[in-house]
Order: C-alpha cells, then structure tokens, then sequence
C-alpha cells in the first residue's frame, strides 16, 4: 500500500476510535442518571440530556445517512425541535433514537475508505471533504458528549463513578501507564 494510501486508512481507523470512545464516554454518563435526571433542566434556557441526546441522535442520522448521495442536512430534519420535549420523547424512544443514530455514523466510519476521505459531499449545500465533514461532525459530538458527562455528574452528584482518572489517583495510573508502555530495556529483550 502506498505510504499516502496507509496514512489515510491509518486516519480512518483512529477516527472510527474516537467515535466509539465519544459513544461509550456518553453511554457510560447517561447509565449513572435516574429518569428524572435524564429530564432535569439547570434552568429555562439550558438543555436537559433528553434533548442532548435528541440533538445529537438527529444530527448524527442527517448528517450520515446516504452521505455521498445528499445533503447532510436532510430535508425531514426539524433542527429546532430537537430542543423541545414532546409526547413521544419517552427515554427509551430517544435512547433507540440515540443508537440509531450514532449507528449511521460508525457504519459508515467502518465502510470509508481512503479513497473517500477526498469526495466531496455536502452539509446545508456547503461543500465539504469526507475529512472536513468528519472531523466536524466529530467535534460537533464530542463538544456535546462533554455536555452530557457534566450534566450526568451534576444529576448524579456524591453516586458519580468517575469515567477517567478519579480523584486523587492520577500518580497510580501515571505508573501503571509508564510500565505498561515503556520501551523494554535491550537486556529484557534479548535472549539469553
């Protein structure tokens, strides 16, 4: 494979990581909060993780269904509505919702190659490259995700299981990282 080529495919397979990590990160957030949180609004102007999730759940299906055929911003989107709770935004409708949406995004992720990193494809009739397109998708859902694992922590308060590093252990795992990952030694290395 030529070295532009590896580089590409290298690309797509640390942003189809990166995905998975932001899904898992929010999924594990959104675990930790009872239905009433789920709901909570801080105040009138905020966002309640219900429409978070709704947000990003519909911005995620537009922006990856058919990507290389339409518009990313399909014509069924209601943006503004994603920012309203309505009757049949039970939990569980939004949680599939949810999957579904970040389902077209990574299947797509897992079907791109490093040929298609360069197509152009468009968002609100904006041009954009396959990269552009990715990379501001995922930036767009990773601001959101951090939303979601702070307003997650706020529901859950002293019940919070840490998603990183917790309090007061940065140093074990500073350790347990430097040992895990450093360069062998060439004594440890070679046979004997």
């Amino acid at each position: 494979m030529p070295e532009s080529l590896a580089h590409d495919a290298l690309f797509i397979d640390e942003l189809r990581g990166e995905a998975r990590r932001y899904k898992d990160l929010a999924d594990q957030a959104l675990a930790q909060v009872d239905d009433a949180g789920f709901f909570h609004r801080l105040d009138a102007e905020s966002n309640c993780l219900a429409l978070i999730v709704k947000h990003v759940a519909n911005n995620l299906r537009s922006r990856w269904t058919n990507v290389y055929a339409t518009d990313g911003e399909k014509p069924d989107r209601q943006r503004d509505r994603e920012f309203e709770l309505e009757p049949d935004d039970t939990r569980p409708a939004l949680m599939t919702r949810w999957d579904a949406g970040w389902g077209c995004f990574l299947e797509t992720l897992d079907r791109m190659e490093p040929a298609d990193l360069g197509r152009t494809v468009l968002i609100r009739s904006e041009p954009h490259t396959v990269t552009r397109a990715a990379l501001r998708s995922l930036a767009h859902t990773a601001s959101h995700v951090g939303q979601i694992v702070i307003l997650a922590k706020h529901a859950v308060g002293a019940r919070w299981g840490s998603l990183s590093i917790p309090r007061g252990q940065s140093e074990q795992v500073n350790a347990l990282m430097r040992e895990q990952f450093a360069p062998k030694s060439a004594a440890a290395t070679s046979p004997s």
